[in-house]
This record gives structure tokens, C-alpha cells and sequence, in this order.
């Protein structure tokens, strides 16, 4: 809403306008009506002269009046300044018009009163236009008429003339408006000056409120002028000093005020939270000099009950140091996942700032992070002011009976004080004697209260004072129920974390490798190391491959605790059971991959919320000591680190592929040439990536180690590496292998090209034994010349070149023959009427374990033989007893 002032401004310059417009159009009016008329005096002037001049009558009795006429007419119409002068015969034709063509024409005007001696003005729409013409009769010399003439003006000539005085008229309208408007515009600045700019709803808001809040203060308000006169007071002023009802306008020394206080308010001199006596109240008074009615100087004081204000604030002192109390106990208690170094920060905390000495016991399986069960307790923290208390020490088991202060509160699940030790004779039930050294030591004072969170009671706590401070009251209860109440979530959340880190550990434990199976094809050590936040996905393996062969595997799970430990084991076992199909790496990690996008698919078709595997990464490393050639590859996982016996390290070049799940990317693998005692490290990147360390960066360290330590056995390896670059709480799991390479002895390698005559293979066999023989094999050679005929015999009948013999002496003895052929033969059960079929079986009876693998030239049929003790199935039975059971039934 506009001001008063603004108000008044709008009222005065609306009526200005209203006065201007209408004066201006009055004179308008005004000017046109006298300009009309002026024009029609003048047009009759001129008619009447032109009518009565000497020879007008006669021109009209010739015989062509309008070559006399039309020249006068014209002549007097210029003279005249009119816009036209017409002749016209008693029957209304002209004989004169300022446009020719109308000559002849009847004249537009009301000419018939006029041919009997009237005289008419008027307005009509003549051939110029709208035209103000006076038409007069031509008298005869006897008295009758002999035409009439016609004279007049446009009515667009008569406005021209009042529109060449309207800039005067609205010159003089503008003068008037900008006098009116700038006096009433100072009018309006005083007003609104006087009225601050506020309207009369703001004002009356303005007033009541003032009031309102002037007397629902709790601080009393006065006003006294510049004479010492009491000008207002509030209720709360009249309440604190006790004034009469008609106080304001008295003399503040007459109003029966404290001496001091009164002249303190009748001189107006500054004042700051000044202390004045008023009854039994003490008043902060202060007071500040201000102006009113007009100027004269005055004071406003304002009271405020301390003694009140002092009480609130020994409450708000309180109220705050608990506060902070709380606020510390949540920054120093519980700020690891550990029960017992929480019960420890709690009883360090509360002494000595709240207690003397502090005790927590919990329920035994809280410390093992199981529930809580039973009422056994040990005592898990004790801290004091001394070290010579005579509570019970850390460690000891109790059980708290009968109407002890413990048992009631860990029963009941509530606090229970104690105020006086020395008054009561419950809590002496437990133990009477060690009752009497705590009274005796001095301790006066007790509240126990239980550990609950979750509605599950963990334990007690109890804080004891002794003789030199206050006893504890019922706001210390309040305090420190809840100060235990943090407490107890910590604690269960740490038990919660010690139950599930014991499963993981467990759960990990029998997911991760047990022992390094034995093989001579690499001297195997390892290290692994579960991430400060819990135990990981991070494995290590290693696998045992035909031809003397062996896998080295490392993966890297994403995440921590339960699902990151169970995945490991899935793709762990994964990756044992496609090595046992003795895949290459590339092909064995697209199978795990493709493994892994089903995992996914499977969880998030059931709508779980575990996470997915999806981010999972692996390295598969084969290594034939035959060759000495590691083939590796792969899946979104950094590449080894190879030592060569010179000490020289390299990183080789691995095709990074996509990390598991993602799927859609090939995987491509990489040949190495590794002579005999290089070292393979192969690790999780837990090992290189460690606070303020990027990857390259622990890749150079990485790099020194293993470059500083020559002929070190892969033990000593692994422990070096961790030493160096593992802390004791990584942020990552850390896994690592470490390999040194060997190198089968080429004699005792045999090898025999297989031609695809079957005479060839009795000269084979023949030669395998003496091979066998030369070995100190001789006890295993029947067994081996069986296996070798068999699989020769196949090799030549299905088979297709290349083929090729070969025996490796080395843990075992592996009879190998390859072929050109991708066809894989497997055992089938035989008819007793059967001529063949059954030479499969008998390589499965006498070897140890037979298989295929794949080559990229075709396939290997293998049998492995222990060299110690020979496989003897056959035991006592005969060949038929044998062949038996592989014979149809009859039905």
C-alpha cells in the first residue's frame, strides 16, 4: 500500500489533470464556436455587400450573367479571405462558384426563404466540403428579389484557425500541470518524510506492534525525557521496580525507586549492565541517550533480572558441559572395530573427567563377536586415577548375583545408583571381602549401567568416585546413560565386525590354496595379505599340468568381506575346472569370462542386491619345462614381473584384455622364452597401489627390489617384496607369487616320429623299453609298452600326420603320442562280441591319469605312471575276469 504522502501526491496530481483537461477542452470549445460564428458575421457581411452593389440586380436581368458575375464574385471571395461567393438566380441555379463545373448547377443551400427576403446561415456538405455559408436575397429597385448570394468558409478552414491557438492553449495547460505537480510533489516529500514512508494499515501495524513486543519482553523498558519525567514503561518495568499506576509523567525520583537506580535514570548518562539492588532482585540496567517529541534529548534504559539470568546460566554451563562431554566421547569413543580398545577408550574417557575409576564388563562371546549369551562376564577394561584400586583386574570372569548393583541393572536392563557405598549392604553380596578394601580405599560413590544396543544387553558399565569427589546424583545418571548408550552401539557394532570378519577369514581360509602342490617344473612361494578394511577377493594358485607342466594363477576380486571371499572361491574353482580340460590361457579366461557374465545375469534375473562379479580381474601363466616357453594372458589384470638370472627385470608387454564380465573384447596371449632359475612375480595390484604411491611409481619400486636380490630363492623373494612395499594395514588385499623356473633334463626326454605303418610300432615299443631300461625304469615297462601300443595304434588307425611319440621322465613318467588330428577318443563299453573297444579301457586301469589336449597342429593323448609304485587294477583277477566286466548283460 502507497503512503500518506504518496496518497495525497496521487489525489492532487489526478485532480490538476482533471481541472487542465477540462479547462482545455472548455477553451477549445470555446474558440471553435467563436471562430464559426465570426465566419458566418462575416460571410453575411460580404454577401449582404456583394448583394446590394451597384450593378448586381441588372447583371442577373442580362442575357449571360455569369460572364458580369463570376469576375466580381471571384474578386470579392479573395478580398473577403472566403472560401467561396455564389450568384444564384431566384430558382437556386448559379451563375458564379469558385469551381466552374458547378456553374449551372442548383446551389446547396436553403435559397427558398431567402427569395422572400429572409437571410439564412447555415451548415451543409457543399461540393468544398462541410462549408458555414449565409445566403442573402439581391433586391430589385421595386422591392422584389432578383437572386440570392451565397458566401461562406469550409468548416476545415474554420478548425484550421483554432488549431493555430492550440499550442498556446496546451503550452499554457503543460505551465500549469508542472507548477501543480512540483507543488504538490514537496508537499508529499514532507509527508512522507514526516510519516517515514509508511501507509496508515503500516502505520497501525506498526503501533500495535510496538506495543505487543514492548510489553511481552522480558526485559523492562523505560523512556524518561530530557526533564527526569517518566515517559513510558513497560509491564515487565513496572513488575521489576514496583511502580504506582500512574507513574508516567512523574519525576522518576518520586516514583519510590531505589535511590541509586532512580538517579541513575534522571541524569541519562551511558550505562552498561550496571548491577542496581531493587527488593531482593539484582538488575543489569542499561542506558542509552536518544531524541524525541521533536528533539528534546532523552533516555531509554532497559532492565534485565540477573538473578534469574544467573541461575538460567548455571543450567546452560551445566547443559553445555555435558554436551561437550557427548561430543568428545563420540570423537574418542568407538573409533575402531575392535571390542576391547572400545571398552578401553569408554574407561579412559570418563576418567578422570567424570569418574575416578571406570570398569566394563562384557558377556564373553561379545569378545569372540557372537551374541551375547548367558550372564558370565569378563572384565574387559579398567582405568582409574591409581593403579593400586582394589577392583577387580582386566581379564577375570564374574558372574553377578543376588541384589548386587551389576545384577540388577544387567537383568533389568537399566541404571542403578549408588550414592553411598558405605549406607548399603547389597552390593557387599558378591564378594564381602573385596567390599570392605573398596570402602575401606576410599570409594564412596557407584553407578553401573548396562551395555544395550538393539534391545541386546553387552555388558556393564560401572563408574565409581571416590572420598575426594561428590558423591554421583540423579543428572550424573542421566549423563552418563547416555555416554554408555554410544558406547554400546560401538561395541556392537565392532562385535557385529569381529563376527563377520571371523566368518570371511574363515570363509577365505578354505577358499585360498592350503599347500603348493609338488611339481618339478617351478620352485613356488607365495604371500598374501587381506586389506585393513577386511578380507578380500584377491587368490593365488597354483595347478599341476599334464607334460610336467604347471599354471600359475592370480585374480583380484572387487570389493571386501563375504561376497568378495565367496566369489573368489566360485572363480578359483572355475578356473580349476577349466584347467583340468587343459585349455590355453586365452581360451581358459574367455570361458571365465563368458562364466562370469552368467553369474551376473543369473543374480540380477533373481533380483538380489548383492553386487555383481563384473570388475573381476585374473592372470593365467603356463609354463613347460620341456621348452622353457611361459605362454600367459590376461583379464584386465597388470602383467608379472620376470627376473632373469642376471638379475635384469623386465615387465613383458601382456595384451591387457577387458576385466571379467564385461565380455565383447578377444583376449590375446604372449610367448616367453624363460632360461632356467628366471623368476616370474606375479601380484595383485594391492602390492604396487598404496597411499600416496600411483602405479607406475610402485612399479620402480618393484622393480629395485627384485633387481637387488640375486640369487635369492623365490621364500626369500616373497618376503623381501613384502617387506619393502607391503604395510602392516594396506588398503588393498595383497596377493603374491613368486616362481623360479626349471628346466627338465633333456635325457630324460625321449622322442620318436610316428610314421603311419602299424609294423612301426612293435620298433617304438621295443625302443620305449630300452629306453625304460636305461632310466632304471624296467618295472614299469610292461605297463608302459601296453599304454604306448595302444595309443600308437590309434594315433595310426583314426589318426593323421604329424605324429609323434614322446616319454618325460620327471615326478612321474608321461607317455605322450600327438597327432594331426582334432578328434578326441573316449572310453565306451565294449560287447563281449566286440572285436575292439576296449584299449581306452585298458589305459585307464593302468595309468595313474590319461587325457587329451588340444594343440594348435591337433591333439595329445596322454597317461601319467608313478614311478614308486605302479597302478596294478587288476590285482588277482585274470584278463577275462577283466574283459567281464565291460560284457552286455543278457536280458
Amino acid at each position: 500500500m502507497r503512503s500518506i504522502a504518496g496518497q495525497v501526491f496521487a489525489v492532487q496530481v489526478l485532480l490538476v489533470c482533471l481541472l487542465i483537461v477540462a479547462a482545455t477542452t472548455a477553451l477549445i470549445l470555446q474558440a471553435r464556436i467563436d471562430s464559426e460564428q465570426e465566419a458566418l458575421n462575416r460571410a453575411t457581411a460580404v454577401a449582404q455587400t456583394f448583394a446590394t452593389y451597384p450593378g448586381t440586380a441588372s447583371a442577373m436581368r442580362t442575357e449571360h450573367p455569369t460572364t458580369l458575375l463570376q469576375p466580381r464574385a471571384e474578386e470579392t471571395r479573395k478580398r473577403a479571405h472566403l472560401d467561396f461567393v455564389v450568384v444564384a438566380n431566384t430558382h437556386g441555379i448559379r451563375y458564379t462558384h469558385p469551381k466552374p463545373q458547378y456553374i449551372g448547377k442548383e446551389v446547396i443551400a436553403n435559397w427558398r426563404p431567402v427569395v422572400k427576403g429572409k437571410i439564412v446561415t447555415e451548415s451543409v456538405q457543399g461540393p468544398l466540403g462541410r462549408e458555414v455559408q449565409a445566403t442573402v436575397p439581391i433586391p430589385k429597385g421595386d422591392g422584389t428579389v432578383a437572386g440570392v448570394v451565397c458566401a461562406g468558409m469550409t468548416a476545415a478552414d474554420v478548425s484550421g484557425r483554432v488549431e493555430r491557438q492550440l499550442p498556446l492553449v496546451f503550452g499554457s495547460a503543460a505551465g500549469a500541470l508542472a507548477l501543480a505537480t512540483g507543488g504538490t510533489a514537496l508537499v508529499g516529500g514532507r509527508l512522507r518524510r514526516q510519516t517515514r514512508g509508511l501507509g496508515p494499515a503500516q502505520m497501525t501495524r506498526m503501533y500495535e506492534h510496538h506495543d505487543a513486543v514492548l510489553h511481552s519482553v522480558k526485559e523492562g523498558v523505560l523512556i524518561v525525557d530530557g526533564h527526569g519525567r517518566l515517559v513510558l514503561a513497560n509491564d515487565e518495568a513496572v513488575r521489576l521496580l514496583d511502580l504506582p499506576p500512574n507513574a508516567e509523567g512523574r519525576p522518576v525520583t518520586e516514583l519510590g525507586i531505589e535511590p541509586r537506580t532512580a538517579e541513575l535514570l534522571a541524569s541519562g548518562r551511558v550505562a552498561t549492565d550496571e548491577v542496581h539492588l531493587a527488593g531482593e532482585r539484582l538488575l543489569a540496567v542499561n542506558q542509552r541517550s536518544t531524541r524525541w517529541d521533536g528533539g528534546i534529548l532523552g533516555s531509554v534504559a532497559t532492565l534485565r533480572d540477573s538473578t534469574e539470568l544467573r541461575a538460567l546460566s548455571a543450567k546452560a554451563e551445566v547443559a553445555e558441559r555435558r554436551l561437550r562431554l557427548l561430543y568428545e566421547a563420540g570423537a574418542k569413543v568407538g573409533t575402531t572395530l575392535d571390542v576391547v580398545r572400545t571398552a578401553e577408550e569408554l574407561t579412559r574417557f570418563a576418567v578422570p573427567w567424570f569418574a575416578d575409576f571406570a570398569t566394563v564388563d562384557l558377556v564373553d562371546p561379545v569378545l569372540r563377536g557372537d551374541e551375547p549369551v548367558g550372564s558370565a562376564m569378563r572384565r574387559t577394561a579398567t582405568c582409574g586415577i591409581r593403579s593400586d584400586h582394589p577392583l577387580w583386574r582386566v581379564g577375570k570372569m564374574i558372574t553377578y548375583t543376588g541384589s548386587v548393583p551389576q545384577a540388577l541393572g544387567f537383568g533389568a536392563g537399566r541404571p542403578v545408583l549408588e550414592a553411598d557405598l558405605r549406607t548399603y549392604e547389597g552390593w557387599q553380596e558378591q564378594d564381602p571381602e573385596q567390599a570392605t578394601k573398596i570402602v575401606k580405599y576410599g570409594i564412596h560413590s557407584m553407578i553401573t549401567i548396562p551395555l544395550r544396543a538393539r534391545d541386546v544387553t553387552l555388558g556393564i558399565a560401572t563408574f565409581w568416585r571416590s572420598e575426594k569427589s561428590e558423591p554421583f546424583d540423579e543428572d550424573d545418571v542421566a549423563l552418563t546413560e547416555e555416554l554408555v548408550a554410544r558406547a554400546a552401539v560401538a561395541i556392537d557394532n565392532a562385535r557385529r565386525y569381529t563376527r563377520e570378519h571371523a566368518m570371511a577369514a574363515t570363509l577365505q581360509r578354505s577358499l585360498l590354496p592350503q599347500g603348493l602342490p609338488e611339481q618339478d617344473a617351478m620352485e613356488v612361494a607365495h604371500r598374501y595379505l587381506p586389506a585393513r578394511a577386511g578380507v578380500g577377493g584377491d587368490w593365488f594358485d597354483v595347478i599341476p599340468l599334464p607334460g610336467s607342466r604347471v599354471a600359475l594363477v592370480v585374480g583380484d576380486v572387487v570389493g571386501h568381506g563375504l561376497h568378495a571371499a565367496a566369489t573368489m572361491g566360485r572363480l578359483r574353482t572355475a578356473v580349476h575346472n577349466f584347467s583340468a580340460l587343459d585349455l590355453p590361457p586365452d581360451e581358459l579366461l574367455a570361458h571365465l569370462d563368458e562364466l562370469v557374465c552368467r553369474f551376473d545375469q543369473d543374480q540380477a534375473a533373481a533380483g538380489t542386491d548383492a553386487p555383481g562379479i563384473s570388475g573381476a580381474s585374473c592372470l593365467y601363466a603356463i609354463y613347460d619345462p620341456v621348452s622353457g616357453r611361459c605362454t600367459m594372458a590376461g583379464a584386465g589384470h597388470p602383467g608379472p614381473a620376470v627376473v632373469l638370472p642376471d638379475s635384469t627385470v623386465t615387465f613383458p608387454d601382456v595384451p591387457l584384455g577387458p576385466p571379467l564380465g564385461l565380455g565383447g573384447e578377444p583376449i590375446e596371449t604372449v610367448d616367453l622364452e624363460l632360461p632356467e632359475g628366471s623368476r616370474l612375480a606375479l601380484f595383485t595390484d594391492g602390492l604396487i597401489r598404496d597411499r600416496g604411491r600411483d602405479f607406475d611409481e610402485g612399479l620402480g619400486v618393484l622393480r629395485t627390489t627384485l633387481a637387488g636380490l640375486p640369487e635369492r630363492t623365490p621364500e626369500e623373494t616373497c618376503q623381501a617384496v613384502f617387506d619393502t612395499m607391503a604395510s602392516s594395514h594396506p588398503g588393498d588385499d595383497i596377493a603374491l607369487l613368486v616362481a623360479r623356473t626349471h628346466l627338465l633334463d633333456p635325457g630324460h626326454v625321449a622322442e620318436w616320429e610316428l610314421p603311419s605303418d602299424p609294423a612301426a610300432v612293435a620298433r617304438i615299443r621295443n625302443e620305449a623299453a630300452e629306453q625304460l631300461s636305461a632310466w632304471g625304469l624296467e618295472e614299469v615297462g610292461f605297463t608302459t609298452e601296453l599304454i604306448l601300443s595302444e595309443l600308437m595304434t590309434n594315433a595310426i588307425r583314426y589318426g593323421c600326420r604329424p605324429s609323434r611319440v614322446r616319454l618325460l621322465r620327471a615326478r612321474s613318467l608321461i607317455c605322450e603320442v600327438a597327432d594331426g588330428s582334432s578328434t578326441s577318443p573316449h572310453l565306451r563299453r565294449a560287447a563281449t562280441t566286440d572285436e575292439g573297444g576296449r584299449g581306452l579301457f585298458l589305459v585307464a586301469q593302468y595309468a595313474q591319469r590319461w587325457g587329451t589336449r588340444y594343440t594348435p597342429n591337433g591333439k595329445i593323448i596322454w597317461a601319467e605312471q608313478p614311478l614308486a609304485a605302479p597302478v596294478s587294477p587288476l590285482g588277482e583277477c585274470t584278463g577275462d575276469d577283466l574283459l567281464d566286466q565291460w560284457a552286455d548283460i543278457p536280458g
